[in-house]
């Protein structure tokens, strides 16, 4: 349950690129309907058992109620339940850790339910969250607000976009891209500031999801940036690696984030990283296709 470089998530979302990814960590792009999703649960770097459900594609406002429940002998047991109201509202629930097998259930009242599946959490060290899919968003997300985590390092003056770890990422990416006969990403000044804004975001409010808290998906994060037109996006974030080296071999060791680096078909990039209070970093790539 524990990955010793941090905690890994990737979404990728198509329009025209091709063939769906069919991996763990990516998820298609769908036709929107109305339904009600939740993730499976988590311990956060704060200790607690975490888990968030979604409404989307949805007419009608309604009451939605997430439950975490532990497998035990005899009826599994509701151990903490919240409750949120609205037409597309995103439910969170957490409490103290205790190990054991844990699985979570939603349900708008209106003939949608959902079920994660279970997953045992042998220890209170935080996991790795699974993104739930998602349809393609519409570009209607508001912009971010300003940033109050801070960028792992300053920009060089003669750097034009991102960092010297963030750049270091891209590097690193492309040499890893090249090994599969793919051409090097272009470091995009829009999904950079996309990126960036979901690190620092997530840095702040101490969440790890490609969800942003306030509902908006990274596509409506993109879109807010100011990037506009392309054929297909996605979008890896990690937690907790160390140097832009620790976090691309984590990357490329995982199949669903692997896809995403070596689609050949993405052309841009942008890299944001952030650090929260305790010193962790928070790392996005924004992929897009134009």
């Amino acid at each position: 349950m524990r990955r010793p470089l941090g905690v890994l998530a990737g979404l990728v979302s198509l329009a025209a690129l091709g063939a769906p990814i069919a991996t763990a960590d990516a998820a298609a792009a769908r036709p929107t309907e109305c339904r009600v999703t939740v993730a499976k649960p988590q311990v956060t770097p704060a200790g607690k058992i975490q888990v968030s459900a979604t409404r989307r594609g949805c007419e009608g406002s309604a009451l939605v109620r997430v439950r975490i429940k532990r497998a035990v002998p005899g009826p599994d047991r509701i151990v903490k339940s919240a409750s949120g109201r609205g037409v597309s509202p995103r439910v969170t629930v957490a409490l103290p850790c205790t190990p054991g097998v844990y699985y979570a259930s939603v349900t708008d009242y209106q003939g949608n339910t959902g079920k994660s599946r279970p997953v045992r959490l042998p220890s209170c060290a935080p996991t790795t969250p699974t993104p739930t899919p998602t349809g393609t968003p519409s570009p209607t997300g508001s912009p971010t607000s300003s940033p109050t985590a801070t960028p792992t390092t300053t920009s060089s003056p003669s750097d034009t976009v991102g960092t010297a770890d963030e750049n270091e990422v891209v590097r690193l990416t492309n040499a890893e891209r090249a090994k599969g006969g793919c051409k090097p990403l272009k470091h995009d000044a829009q999904l950079r500031t996309a990126a960036f804004g979901h690190s620092s975001d997530m840095a702040a409010k101490n969440y790890f999801d490609h969800t942003s808290q306030d509902g908006r998906s990274f596509l409506d994060r993109i879109r807010a940036a100011g990037f506009t037109g392309g054929t297909g996006w996605a979008e890896n974030i990690a937690m907790g690696q160390p140097t832009p080296a620790s976090v691309v071999t984590g990357w490329m060791n995982s199949p669903g984030h692997k896809a995403n680096i070596m689609n050949c078909k993405y052309n841009l990039i942008g890299v944001g990283a952030a650090k929260n209070s305790r010193g962790q970093i928070y790392w996005t790539q924004d992929f897009a296709a134009k």
